[in-house]
């Protein structure tokens, strides 16, 4: 076909010309990058063309390099795929996607019909709580206007209160800023309250046309009166409002296909060939460091058994010296207690170790290996700009093709042990986060803590709730310890 590139992994006349979200793999079958597209084949072709690896950035062109094969998810609409992408990077953490990798999850829309005059709130957690649950919405700021767009429009409170009555309208200018029906003072009976809920809850189960028809006309309007902001403001309230119509989704249960299979004899084969080896490098080891200016430092070990992850095998380091400032140390600290206890032990070392780095990592091992009397053990080092393979016994670096198998194994194990290493520092980044705000509350224990973040998900949704709410979440906490907590955390993180 002609828009088919010359690639051998890359057949345009499988891939449909529709919204969806593709995977690419690397030859350890592992995930390495998640991308979304309107035209799945227009947009997974872009990759396999040699002029646009020409003009690609190192990153992109290491990722095409890396590419051994792919998988297709089409869905109906972009947002689909917007969600669906998303999902699949918050759960493989591909090494290269860069965005939608924190712990943040789209917005919904949330009422809660128990209280005598519901309003609509936004949250991020979808709970088994008897609460009714829109969405999830890729596009949180249009969906801020939409929900304050159908508040006004239909008059009901915004106020953050479970049960308004006149003592919470002392300081309220609702009825005079929006228009609303002010339940509080007793200006609405719930069942007149309820036809207005009913009509935006019309709107957020797909009904509505009548609106979209109306802010069109409004849209046109203030473009001929040349407000072009106004303009534009109501147009994204009216793609809100669209992609709230679109019947969208949630992919519970949808995963990236396992491709594991047991060895890969290719990428074997073409290491020991490369490496000049006595033997296929059956066991691998591989080592990464992360820090930010030294701090949380730690390392990761990954292993590959017949060319493939063996995940159960894994390990993670938290590094213990005060003295260590830097990756070498960081590298010579975490070889030396991984092959320190292998050695005491008596158990088998790997047929070969690779280090993320160049010369300067690669020496550090050398060292420690020849502290521990081990010389049997082919070391190497793999450097990230160039992928060029640093052997301790060679004066030049081993340039292999970008499409050897033996360079797409080695970067393989290192891309995984990068992964391995950039999850675990982000864990305990979160974990200090968290726990630094919380311990600086008064009052407040281990347990409880436990308690409060397992019921919320995270401090931020925590700071969302009002004092009731989390009560109401986290048994045994007290309306007074319940505003104390709400209360340090808006002043801590802001007022949400």
């Amino acid at each position: 076909m002609a828009d088919s590139p010359s690639h051998p992994v890359f057949h345009s006349q499988d891939v449909p010309r529709s919204p969806g979200v593709y995977v690419y793999r690397n030859a350890a079958g592992e995930v390495i990058y998640v991308g979304k597209a309107r035209n799945l084949r227009s947009r997974m072709s872009s990759y396999f063309r040699p002029s646009g690896a020409l003009r690609s950035d190192p990153r992109r062109r290491a990722l095409i390099h890396s590419i051994t094969s792919y998988e297709i998810f089409p869905v109906a609409t972009e947002a689909e795929a917007l969600l669906l992408e998303a999902q699949f990077i918050k759960q493989y953490t591909p090494r290269y996607n860069v965005e939608l990798r924190d712990d943040k999850r789209f917005l919904l829309i949330c009422v809660n019909p128990s209280e005598p005059f519901p309003r609509l709130h936004l949250a991020r957690i979808r709970r088994d709580d008897n609460r009714l649950y829109f969405g999830p919405y890729p596009q949180a700021t249009a969906l801020r206007e939409a929900v304050l767009f159908l508040s006004v429009r239909y008059r009901l409170r915004t106020c953050n209160v479970s049960e308004p009555n006149p003592e919470t309208h002392r300081h309220c200018l609702e009825e005079v800023i929006r228009g609303c029906l002010c339940p509080c003072l007793g200006a609405v009976t719930p069942a007149e309250y309820g036809e207005g809920l009913a009509a935006a809850l019309a709107v957020l189960r797909g009904g509505s046309g009548p609106l979209q028809a109306e802010l069109t006309v409004k849209m046109q309007g203030e473009a001929a009166a040349m407000d072009f902001e106004g303009a534009a403001r109501t147009r994204d309230l009216l793609s809100c409002l669209k992609a709230m119509a679109e019947p969208t989704r949630r992919f519970i249960n949808q995963t990236i296909t396992r491709r594991n299979a047991s060895s890969n004899p290719e990428g074997l084969t073409a290491l020991q060939e490369a490496l000049g080896l006595p033997s296929p490098p059956l066991l691998m080891e591989c080592f990464d460091m992360s820090n930010i200016s030294g701090s949380l430092a730690v390392g990761s070990m990954v292993r590959f058994r017949h060319g493939r992850p063996a995940t159960a095998e894994y390990r993670r380091y938290r590094i213990r010296s005060e003295e260590a400032a830097d990756d070498t140390a960081f590298m010579r600290e975490v070889l030396t207690r991984r092959y320190g206890r292998l050695q005491r032990e008596g158990e088998a070392f790997p047929d070969l170790v690779l280090v993320d780095g160049g010369a300067s990592q690669l020496a550090v091992a050398v060292e420690v290996f020849a502290g521990l009397g081990v010389t049997s053990v082919p070391l190497l080092g793999l450097a990230k700009k160039q992928e060029l393979v640093i052997r301790p016994d060679a004066a030049e670096p081993l340039e292999l093709p970008r499409d050897h198998a033996g360079l797409k194994l080695l970067q393989a194990i290192r891309d995984e042990a990068h992964r391995f290493a950039n999850a675990y520092h982000r864990a305990l980044r979160n974990r200090r986060i968290t726990d630094s705000i919380l311990n600086d509350i008064p009052g407040i224990g281990a347990k409880r803590r436990q308690q409060m973040l397992s019921a919320c998900g995270s401090v931020r949704e925590m700071a969302r709730l009002t004092p009731a709410q989390l009560a109401a979440a986290v048994p045994g906490i007290g309306k007074d310890t319940a505003v104390r907590v709400i209360a340090y955390l808006q002043g801590a993180l802001g007022a949400p």
